[in-house]
């Protein structure tokens, strides 16, 4: 949903999991709208990762990453890996942190709209197409100073968010 979310408001390229490129439907879309995909199984390959972050920086674009590296429930933030952030220590430009938060009327947000827990996409989307209402809200957040530095630099991104959160609507 985030995905969908953000792309709604901007064009984007996003990073996700190259388990996603398989998926029925959202892989083909996802590859079809630029989607970076990161191996996080082979940690050798993140260098090429970076890279193409960097590329896709170097043209202009707007790249959408989600450094937590896993989904969960939305109650809490969990820490952000820093790893593909190399490319936004060494930029000029501004650096945003962005809170994505949902809200349904029959049912609960963390079990039924975020998708994490061992339940298959396919029930997912089938459950979630079944709801009346999902209302979402996004804030973003200029990041005040970088960081050169990615580990420090993941650190002030999820300080934002956790300040985005404390201050949200829902």
């Amino acid at each position: 949903m985030d995905i969908l979310i953000i792309s709604s408001i901007t064009p984007a390229i996003f990073v996700a999991k190259r388990e996603v490129s398989g998926w029925p439907v959202f892989g083909p879309l996802a590859r079809m709208g630029g989607t970076l995909f990161v191996d996080r199984g082979r940690r050798t390959l993140v260098g090429k990762t970076t890279d193409e972050i960097q590329s896709a920086l170097d043209q202009g674009a707007l790249v959408v990453l989600f450094p937590e590296g896993t989904s969960s429930n939305g109650q809490t933030v969990l820490p952000f890996k820093s790893s593909l952030l190399e490319p936004a220590t060494r930029q000029t430009h501004a650096l945003f942190a962005g809170l994505v938060q949902y809200q349904i009327d029959d049912g609960d947000v963390g079990e039924e709209v975020c998708y994490w827990q061992d339940i298959t996409l396919i029930s997912h989307v089938i459950n979630l197409l079944s709801k009346k209402t999902i209302r979402a809200s996004v804030r973003f957040t200029q990041l005040r100073e970088g960081s050169t530095d990615r580990k420090e630099l993941a650190r002030q991104l999820h300080s934002e968010i956790l300040r985005l959160k404390e201050a949200s609507a829902f």
